[in-house]
């Protein structure tokens, strides 16, 4: 397939073109600055999002557009500045992907379109599937709807579309689980907050499998569920952690030290949804690492 990826330096689009490569599909990966990047075999860097770029007159016949772009959630404090960087980084590049889709002289057959289970809000009692309304108003729910809302507006262009709303994402170097693990490599791991929110998690490369599976199967449209299918709450995580490092659970973090340390963006650690992947699974797609144990001795190698 031909298919096009803005977003595909960060953590989710490095793991999702290697995956797409063993599969030896044409990659053009959308970004600022082509120049700086080597050629590759099967991978074109396009410019995009500056001034004079037209990526459209090298996408023509596109099979699938994957926009994974936006400002990381994880990389600063949440200051009214950077809350508006992060919509707004979401909402111009989807803009963006849909001017160069209605460029094109066809429809696409698939768009793919990063989202979030911060979608459906906190709760510790529900449990959501993609059918489920959202009861979020808190920042990341309001950030979510509108980039969904955005993306949406591709429909015309596509003959689907897809929306990955991804759970807590653990790999090795990137993303939540480094920071989760380092506790507990200094032997002062234990339960974060009050221990009952739920942790929606979902392994990296069972991420870049799903997307590719998506690709392919048709009968899947709309928002789908990126999370493994085996949830934990937030105490259970962590003795997870203890358990596969060989390292005690037991200096609990109190919610205050993380709201006076964090801010608002502490809604990451001490909030959380209990979120199933009813559409991969109804589709039978086969998770690499269903268990949060299986996926921690996986990345943690162990």
């Amino acid at each position: 397939m031909k298919i096009a990826i803005a977003g595909g330096s960060g953590f989710v689009g490095s793991a999702l073109i290697d995956e797409l490569l063993k599969e030896n599909h044409e990659l053009y990966i959308l970004t600022r600055h082509p120049d700086k990047y080597d050629k590759q075999e099967h991978i074109h860097y396009v410019g995009w999002l500056s001034a004079g770029s037209s990526p459209e007159r090298q996408l023509e016949d596109l099979d699938v557009f994957i926009n994974l772009a936006g400002e990381s959630l994880n990389s600063g404090r949440w200051t009214q500045e950077r809350k508006r960087t992060i919509v707004e980084s979401r909402v111009e590049a989807s803009k963006e992907m849909n001017r160069i889709l209605s460029k094109l002289p066809k429809k696409i057959p698939c768009l793919i379109n990063a989202s979030a289970v911060g979608y459906y809000g906190i709760s510790d009692q529900e449990t959501f599937t993609e059918e489920s309304d959202s009861i979020g108003e808190d920042f990341l729910a309001r950030t979510v709807k509108l980039w969904e809302k955005e993306a949406m507006k591709s429909s015309p262009y596509c003959e689907r579309v897809v929306l990955t709303r991804f759970g807590v994402i653990l790999g090795g170097k990137k993303g939540a689980l480094p920071m989760m693990t380092l506790p507990y490599k200094l032997f002062g791991g234990g339960k974060i907050g009050k221990g009952t929110q739920w942790l929606s998690w979902i392994h990296i490369q069972d991420v870049a499998r799903a997307v590719s599976f998506c690709m392919k199967e048709k009968n899947i449209q709309g928002p789908v569920n990126f999370t493994a299918p085996n949830p934990v709450q937030m105490d259970t995580f962590g003795k997870t952690i203890g358990a596969v490092m060989k390292r005690p659970h037991w200096f609990p973090v109190p919610p205050f030290l993380l709201k006076t340390a964090l801010g608002e963006m502490s809604i990451l650690v001490l909030e959380g949804q209990k979120a199933l992947p009813s559409k991969l699974m109804k589709e039978e797609f086969t998770f690499s690492f269903p268990t949060l144990k299986m996926a921690l001795e996986d990345i943690l190698h162990v």
